[in-house]
């Protein structure tokens, strides 16, 4: 059996942008009723689009 560690957050920094209000709406609809945080969300969008990028290369 493996031991358990406590584990630690991920380093991470606070970034400061503005989106356009529609770009919230809809990312406010599509979270909804799912335990997905707009933050969580934007992470993970702008992590496939980098892998996107990357395989494009």
């Amino acid at each position: 059996m493996r031991k358990f560690k406590i584990p630690s957050p991920p380093s991470s920094t606070t970034k400061s942008i503005r989106f356009p209000n529609t770009v919230i709406r809809e990312v406010e609809e599509a979270i909804q009723g799912t335990d997905c945080t707009f933050n969580a969300f934007v992470v993970e969008a702008v992590r496939v689009a980098l892998e996107n990028l990357r395989e494009e290369d």
